[in-house]
């Protein structure tokens, strides 16, 4: 049964309620809680990044900092995201039209203004999924691999992200989706989506795991944007990996070991922050810096009249 994790209180009223699951890993690994069904396949969504981007580095990608971190982010289109984006597809000898990402909006609304004022259209390297989608042709055109199907399950991309995420995560993977982008997903539970981006985020220097939880942490910027609640997560809570995904998905990984995934039932993501951070609160995690996150603020006339709030 999905544990109740949250409350939406307007003008002291619970208005609504936020149900879904929490899997809680200890600094040494084990479970050390967990709330509603965490050991039954999910669909991590764009959580699977740092996965995705790992699988584009071990196949030759010529991958490093920003890049790294656009591979395994979810970025907001704006012009630094896209004009990177163009860059790694124009090293990799390939053009924009090889994306395979559907062509989008900028979700940063500046950024969505400006071209609808300059008279542009959506765009795939303005597509959230764009960073992954070019590092994923990178590593294609660095192993001389067919560009053209590079969104096949069986491709050997694909099967070495499989491979990956199964490697991390300790268990296999038993359902092959399409992501919203139409990259390949593979189905995880929740506590091996948990143990999976612990364990990237806590390997040893030098190797390709611990390049892209680095390249997440020196350059949150691109796993987001302006705005965006898994930079500003980052950066409020130093070492730490945060990655969130569609349909009310967020894992965040300590650099103590903490580790929490947390699959929010409705496909909200409103409140998945403020639990996750409940949830390392309850494992002992330091979380003082992201104090600013631990709810949100519910309006009324544009004034803050209540609040949503984790009921862990």
């Amino acid at each position: 049964m999905y544990a109740r994790l949250a409350e939406v209180v307007r003008s002291g009223f619970t208005e609504s309620i936020h149900f879904g699951s929490v899997a809680a890993l200890a600094p040494d690994g084990t479970l050390a809680f967990a709330l509603g069904p965490v050991d039954e396949p999910m669909l991590p969504r764009s959580s699977a990044k740092p996965f995705q981007a790992l699988a584009c580095l071990s196949s030759g990608a010529a991958l490093a900092g920003p890049r790294l971190a656009i591979a395994a982010g979810s970025h907001t289109g704006e012009d630094l995201h896209a004009e990177l984006v163009q860059a790694m597809l124009h090293d990799a000898g390939l053009g924009t039209g090889a994306l395979r990402c559907p062509a989008d909006w900028p979700e940063n609304e500046a950024a969505r203004h400006a071209m609808i004022r300059a008279g542009e259209g959506p765009a795939r390297v303005r597509m959230n999924c764009s960073g992954k989608h070019a590092a994923m042709l990178t590593a294609c055109a660095a192993s001389g691999w067919d560009t053209a199907s590079y969104l096949d399950p069986a491709h050997p991309l694909q099967q070495r992200v499989r491979s990956a995420a199964e490697r991390l995560s300790g268990e296999k993977s038993t359902h092959t989706a399409v992501d919203g982008c139409g990259a390949p997903l593979f189905a995880l539970s929740l506590a091996g989506l948990a143990r999976a981006v612990r364990a990237l985020t806590l390997s040893p220097e030098g190797t390709p795991e611990r390049a892209v939880a680095d390249a997440m942490r020196d350059f949150p910027e691109y796993v987001g944007g302006t705005g965006h609640a898994n930079t500003e997560l980052m950066r409020a809570l130093p070492g730490a990996v945060v990655k969130g995904g569609a349909e009310g998905v967020l894992v965040v990984a300590t650099s103590e070991g903490h580790a929490v995934a947390v699959k929010a039932i409705d496909g909200g993501p409103r409140a998945t922050t403020a639990i996750a951070l409940a949830a390392l609160a309850r494992l002992g995690a330091v979380t003082t810096g992201a104090q600013a996150f631990t709810t949100v603020p519910v309006l009324g006339g544009g004034l803050p009249v209540g609040e949503i709030r984790p009921t862990l």
